[in-house]
């Protein structure tokens, strides 16, 4: 059974830094693309960035492009999220998604089939 599992959210001042990890297991992580996408209340899920399966290629949302970075460690089929300069606009619920390597447009939850139970960033003013 395929388990998606986020870490490392927390609370944090605007300006600081946090890092999110996310583990998959029972998949071949080396055959699916990976997301993060967050969630805040009352909001829609949101893509926040997508690493493609070899890790050559990243996608980000508008709202991130040069505060996070994505990666991904294929020897323990782990993904990391690096936050930096957060903002209270990042407080949410982060979620960890996986999907196979060629699913259409990289934002569209849909188009995940493995998704983690998420991991909270409360950023604080």
């Amino acid at each position: 059974q395929v388990q998606v599992v986020e870490s490392g959210g927390g609370s944090v001042q605007a300006g600081g830094s946090l890092r999110l990890s996310c583990t998959a297991s029972a998949l071949t992580f080396d055959d699916y693309t990976m997301g993060w996408f967050r969630q805040a209340p009352g909001k829609e899920r949101e893509g926040v960035s997508c690493i493609s399966w070899s890790g050559s290629t990243t996608y980000y949302a508008d709202s991130v492009q040069g505060r996070f970075t994505l990666s991904r460690d294929s020897a323990k089929n782990t993904l990391y999220l690096e936050m930096n300069s957060l903002k209270p606009e990042d407080t949410a619920m982060y979620y960890c998604a996986a999907r196979p390597s060629a699913g259409g447009t990289w934002s569209t939850a849909r188009t995940y089939n493995y998704w983690g139970q998420g991991t909270q960033v409360t950023v604080s003013s």
